[in-house]
């Protein structure tokens, strides 16, 4: 059975300094139906925004964060244990930093314990470690977290859902006539060092994240499907069905 990453962001996640808990279930219901035909990694964001609504602290304030991570985690992972169980399926808790794909001893530790888990049907839901990872060292968003993951735990292609329907030859909000983009096999350097922005207060990257995702991913010869947490129709449609409705696939000419 193949294995696949799923990422799904903040601006997914979280609606009025709120987690979103429909849209959470939603993930959840649709995380089972994948698990027919997939074994699913789940990399979620969303511990910051769950921490502030116990705690309104000041997000701007590194050590505030990581204290609303360290809150919030928890009552994340708890959230979607309640949903699992619906489902009678068991999910975990992987906080990683970035230096471990820099240290093979400890890489390979990861890679059993995900193995090991996957092969008891359990869904693993990845998370940067934010309370203690210093900051030279962390990815900072989950977009490329996810993408190191895709590469380096043995998936056949990384899933981004985030609140935009895939990549735009333009920006979509500011010019109506931006084409949506159904194949991308090359992101220039322009692309790639633009002004990353989010689009929600609990967001850390933006599409220009998802692209350095991509580009990693591509020079892997992987691939990578960016479209729509709001409505999992057409990422259902792609991974289910074979069928393309709406979103980016990114994949290297040579792949």
């Amino acid at each position: 059975m193949q294995t696949i990453v799923l990422k799904v962001g903040s601006a997914v996640l979280t609606e009025d300094g709120e987690l979103a808990l429909e849209r959470l279930q939603n993930l959840v219901d649709f995380i089972v139906e994948l698990k027919s035909k997939y074994n699913v990694i789940l990399v979620s964001s969303g511990a910051v925004a769950a921490g502030y609504t116990l705690l309104k602290l000041d997000k701007s304030i590194i050590a505030n964060k990581q204290a609303l991570a360290s809150i919030g985690q928890p009552l994340l992972l708890d959230t979607y244990r309640r949903k699992f169980n619906k489902h009678n399926i068991i999910c975990s808790q992987v906080l990683l930093e970035a230096s471990i794909f820099k240290d093979i001893e400890r890489l390979d530790h990861a890679r059993d314990a995900i193995k090991t888990l996957l092969d008891n049907n359990v869904v693993p839901i990845i998370n940067e470690n934010d309370v203690t990872a210093v900051a030279e060292l962390v990815f900072g968003d989950n977009d490329q977290l996810s993408a190191h993951i895709s590469h380096n735990f043995n998936s056949s292609l990384l899933v981004i859902l985030t609140d935009i329907d895939g990549y735009y030859d333009d920006n979509p909000h500011t010019n109506k006539n931006a084409v949506l983009q159904k194949e991308v096999s090359f992101i220039s350097k322009d692309e790639l060092e633009a002004l990353a922005s989010s689009n929600t207060e609990f967001a850390t990257g933006g599409i220009v994240t998802k692209l350095k995702a991509a580009d990693f991913l591509m020079k892997q010869n992987k691939s990578m499907f960016l479209t729509s947490g709001f409505d999992l129709t057409h990422a259902n449609n792609y991974l289910l069905k074979n069928s393309y409705t709406k979103g980016t696939i990114f994949k290297a000419n040579d792949e």
